[in-house]
């Protein structure tokens, strides 16, 4: 399963396969050098914090290493890079229910709480263990809205039923059927506030009443 420590322990992973430290992976990515280091990775309030995707994406070209490459060190046993033979990964041995965002306001995929349901769902692998995938399921990116953050093409694993907190990345759906990705800015009883992925987009006030639901985005393969 994609948590916090697992995130975190790949990107430890990923550095030590290349010789380097935590600071010295950042560094070769062009990021601030501290970006990584262990005392960024829970805030002062003891919030967790995550590294974004921008940073994975440019740790992963700076490596030369692949995104299911670097899935492969998430391992659910907690083991590490230095136990796996050289070059050798763990497979992909759950797969998960794959939809268009264009194709996801339409009626019948989802059930009240935003799980998957009814028929016309795809199907793509995802690296977790057996069972652990539960309900996760994935939103394939339509059209150039969600940019710069999110290009056409690209996926978005989505956890439904996780709490989500201030600032996390959102996939929302509306009781007339829009689906749309976005920062969740802050959220009341009343209503919900969601800042756009694209600057050129306007945040937006929806009333809690008109929310069908609101699911966690977890990870996104860019």
């Amino acid at each position: 399963m994609l948590s916090h420590d697992s995130i975190w322990a790949a990107i430890d992973r990923l550095a030590e396969r290349h010789s380097l430290t935590p600071s010295g992976l950042a560094r070769r990515a062009g990021l601030d050098p501290t970006s990584f280091n262990k005392s960024k990775r829970i805030a002062a309030d003891g919030r967790m914090r995550w590294p974004s995707t921008e940073s994975i994406s440019k740790v992963l070209e700076a490596t030369g290493a692949s995104l299911d490459q670097f899935m492969g060190f998430i391992s659910p046993n907690g083991g590490s890079a230095q136990s796996l033979p050289p070059g050798s990964f763990p497979p992909k041995v759950s797969s998960i229910p794959l939809l268009g965002m264009a194709q996801a306001g339409a009626g019948g995929f989802f059930d009240d709480s935003g799980f998957p349901a009814g028929q016309g769902w795809d199907m793509v692998e995802f690296p977790a263990a057996p069972g652990s995938a539960g309900g996760v399921y994935a939103l394939e990116v339509q059209g150039e809205s969600m940019k710069p953050l999110y290009r056409d093409g690209d996926t978005l694993i989505v956890e439904p039923g996780a709490q989500v907190r201030r600032g996390d990345r959102v996939v929302v759906k509306t009781r007339e059927g829009e689906v749309m990705a976005k920062i969740l800015a802050r959220q009341t009883a009343r209503a919900v506030e969601l800042q756009s992925l694209n600057p050129e987009h306007p945040t937006r006030v929806i009333d809690m009443a008109d929310v069908e639901w609101v699911a966690r985005i977890i990870w996104a393969s860019q």
